[in-house]
């Protein structure tokens, strides 16, 4: 392929780079699209769902799975019908069952959400029509004094919907309803008062209001968008500052377990955007300190946090819950609000390491879950016991988790990279293109165009490959994420090993002049270890490879089998199964090449054993598993 590529055939080829050279912003979700600007530091940006396409992959087929759901499985008259029979309006359409039984109010302002990501993010101009659609008939419903007829909880996803029906969809007439809705809700919405904010019982089930501290955040958002300060008077009133202030000063409380987990990661997103508009350290420190404290003392192996829904004492609790809570992680809301607090982390301070917490949760989380279903059958709890697991759907329909899939599956394409003025980040290792235009401010006057794209079947292998495609030769540093996990990795630009420092939790960089054609190779050991699943739990482990979780399958057992002692004898006992196809939820559509995804056991002996490990993201539903093991205690003894 020539070095050089004349500039208006490299936009046939890329159709994204035109759109990106008349004036498309690079970083759709920092670029402010209102009259605000963030008052904290940004260091680096995503591409806010635009310029970034999966490739063919498992991950790509659950974006799939979000995109043809709403054209296959509930139609606008039946998520409507509860609104408008409470409008006293014509009411086609049947209720949606489940949480929606009355009405669609707990998952519609995330439907609204998912729906315009994923317009970008799939190029689908439908959905964007649908939700178009969906908006303007339900606006028809709101009183011409703003109710909604929503409390905190579902009014937050609606102001999230609303403010992305703006920003992603331009759908500028969404503002006024905006604005009606939120000055109604200033007006009529009960504060957060003792006993509601007292954090035993924050999350206020059988009371109101119901998960008010996650409201400020798209508060916030909207204020960034519109520039009417009545939104940030109102974000202001719901700061959490009597549960925020416990990370004030540490990244280990004692005191700040026993509440709802997927909403209290939740909150720490409003503080993050609290720093945004006010630039203050402050909530910066907070938010660091809970990252840290969540790392710690709250998440499994998988990246997975909250058995029962709640933190846990730092006594053990984490590991103990293993023994009978099925209700590990609520997979589907606790994988989006992992990525937000990680994405913003990210943002403020450019540091590779939160970039962690987000690829295990891309592969263990949501990236694990089963796929949404006719009649919203949605995955829920993901579970992790000592006695073995399985993954099912929940016993209810139209969850929460219904809607976070949607929002998670866009959000895969505002993870993969990252920019700022002239370098390129790469976070995670995905089947993926990315189109971007390297610039200083303002961003109204962007650099030369380069196309990445990133082939790889990684976490399966330990290699990808990422190959450019520049209108003009362009000299940047390219940086990749070194995950923390990694014990070294190896680069090759086009076939020439090159030395790059490779420091765990660091960006590891490239810096040259940039040609089309030239190819990135890199190496990423996929070390094979056990973890334990807390401090006072040193034998309770998982097993993991790379960033992967693998569980035993449960179908099969040999009753001399125990986990070895060490992580060098896990390596000479797990031994890749060459020919092994993929298994489980995503195995109707493969890819195209086999790849060695499951472990098979051979013991020092070289006896047979029947027995495997595969990914956990590989596992279907209903098939057993065990994901956590007391070492030298046979799990199926309990049996």
């Amino acid at each position: 392929m020539s070095a050089d590529i004349d500039r208006r055939e490299f936009l046939k080829q890329a159709p994204a780079a035109a759109a990106l050279v008349a004036g498309v912003a690079n970083a759709g979700l920092a670029a402010q699209r209102g009259p605000v600007v963030s008052a904290a530091a940004h260091a680096l940006e995503p591409f806010g769902y635009s310029n970034v396409r999966l490739l063919p992959s498992r991950w790509q087929q659950q974006v799939e799975v979000a995109r043809t759901f709403f054209h296959e499985h509930v139609s606008i008259d039946d998520i409507l019908q509860g609104f408008r029979v409470a409008a006293n309006l014509p009411a086609p359409g049947r209720p949606l069952g489940g949480w929606c039984g009355k009405d669609s109010n707990n998952v519609f302002g995330q439907w609204l959400s998912g729906l315009t990501r994923l317009a970008n993010v799939t190029g689908d101009q439908s959905l964007r029509t649908m939700a178009v659609t969906l908006y303007t008939e339900w606006a028809k419903t709101v009183g011409a004094d703003g109710n909604a007829r929503m409390d905190h909880y579902p009014f937050d996803k609606l102001v999230c919907g609303l403010v992305d029906l703006v920003r992603y969809a331009n759908h500028g007439d969404a503002v006024a309803m905006l604005t009606r809705v939120t000055a109604y809700a200033d007006k009529t919405f009960q504060r957060a008062q003792a006993p509601l904010a007292d954090i035993t019982d924050n999350q206020a089930y059988y009371g109101r209001p119901q998960e008010w501290y996650t409201l400020a955040e798209n508060q916030f958002r909207a204020y960034q968008l519109t520039g009417d300060p009545m939104f940030r008077k109102f974000a202001e009133e719901w700061l959490y500052h009597a549960y925020w202030n416990k990370f004030a000063a540490t990244s280990a409380p004692t005191d700040a377990h026993g509440v709802h987990a997927y909403s209290h990661v939740n909150t720490f997103s409003s503080a993050a955007m609290a720093y945004d508009v006010t630039g203050d350290p402050h909530f910066l420190t907070i938010i660091k300190n809970a990252y840290d404290y969540l790392q710690q003392f709250q998440c499994y192996a998988t990246g997975g946090y909250g058995p029962n829904e709640r933190f846990m004492k730092t006594d053990g609790s984490l590991g103990r819950a293993l023994d009978t809570r099925s209700d590990t992680f609520e997979a589907v809301c606790g994988s989006w609000a992992g990525f937000k607090l990680s994405r913003y982390l990210m943002q403020f301070t450019g540091d590779a390491r939160y970039g962690d917490w987000i690829e295990r949760l891309f592969y263990n989380g949501v990236g694990a879950a089963l796929p949404l279903q006719a009649q919203v059958r949605n995955f829920y709890y993901a579970d992790y016991r000592v006695g073995g697991g399985m993954k099912v759907y929940n016993w209810d329909t139209c969850t929460c988790c219904s809607g976070t899939f949607m929002q998670n599956t866009a959000e895969y394409a505002n993870l993969i990279y990252f920019a700022f003025r002239d370098s390129l980040y790469v976070n995670l290792f995905v089947p993926s293109e990315v189109t971007w235009a390297s610039s200083e401010p303002p961003r109204s006057n962007p650099g030369p165009v380069v196309r990445l794209t990133q082939e790889t079947a990684y976490p399966d292998v330990d290699n990808t490959k990422l190959t450019f495609f520049v209108a003009s030769p362009t000299e940047f540093p390219l940086r990749v994420r070194v995950p923390l996990w990694a014990t070294s990795m190896a680069f090759k630009v086009n076939g020439a090993p090159v030395a790059v420092e490779a420091k765990p939790g660091t960006w590891a960089t490239l810096s040259r002049t940039w040609r089309t054609g030239d190819v990135v190779d890199i190496q990423i050991p996929l070390t094979l270890r056990m973890e334990a699943v807390d401090r006072q739990h040193p034998n309770r482990v998982a097993v993991m490879r790379g960033p992967v979780v693998f569980v035993l399958e449960g179908a099969y057992h040999d009753p001399n089998f125990a986990l070895p002692k060490t992580n060098a004898e896990l390596a000479q006992w797990l031994v890749p199964e060459p020919g092994s196809l993929p298994r489980g939820v995503w195995a109707t559509a493969p890819p195209p090449t086999v790849y060695p995804t499951s472990l098979r056991v051979v013991p020092p002996d070289k006896r047979p054993v029947r027995l495997r490990f595969r990914p956990f993201y590989e596992i279907g539903e209903n098939y057993p598993y065990f994901m956590y093991f007391d070492r030298d205690t046979l799990p199926w003894r309990l049996w």
